[in-house]
C-alpha cells in the first residue's frame, strides 16, 4: 500500500516533524491499538515496524521534495483494511506535516 502526502516544507523540516511526532503515527492505524517502532535507515527514509490486529507489518516513509510517501506491506489477508488505513494515513499525514 502506498500513500503520498504533499507538502511545501524543506526536507530537514519534514524529517524533524516526523521525528518529533513519531509517537502520533500509531494513531494513523484505525482501532487505536497499534504500536509502531521507527528508525532512520538513511537521511530521507524512516523504517517502520507496525504491530496491530495480531499482525506485524513493515513499511517505510520516504521524504521527497514535494511529498512524503508512506509505504506499508499489507498481507493479502488484510487487504480489506487498506481503504481505512490509506485514508487515515492521508488525513493524519497532512496534519502531522502542518
Amino acid at each position: 500500500m502506498r500513500v503520498a502526502v504533499p507538502h511545501s516544507l524543506d526536507r530537514a523540516e519534514v524529517r524533524r516533524r516526523l521525528d518529533t511526532r513519531r509517537d502520533d503515527m500509531a494513531g494513523f492505524i484505525p482501532g487505536g491499538l497499534a504500536q509502531i517502532e521507527t528508525s532512520w535507515s538513511g537521511e530521507d527514509r524512516m523504517m517502520m515496524v507496525i504491530r496491530a490486529m495480531g499482525q506485524e507489518l513493515t513499511g517505510h516513509v520516504d521524504v521527497e521534495d514535494a511529498q512524503v510517501v508512506f509505504e506499508i506491506d499489507l498481507p493479502p489477508g488484510l487487504s480489506f483494511v487498506e481503504p481505512m488505513i490509506s485514508g487515515a494515513l492521508e488525513d493524519k499525514g497532512r496534519k502531522l506535516l502542518s
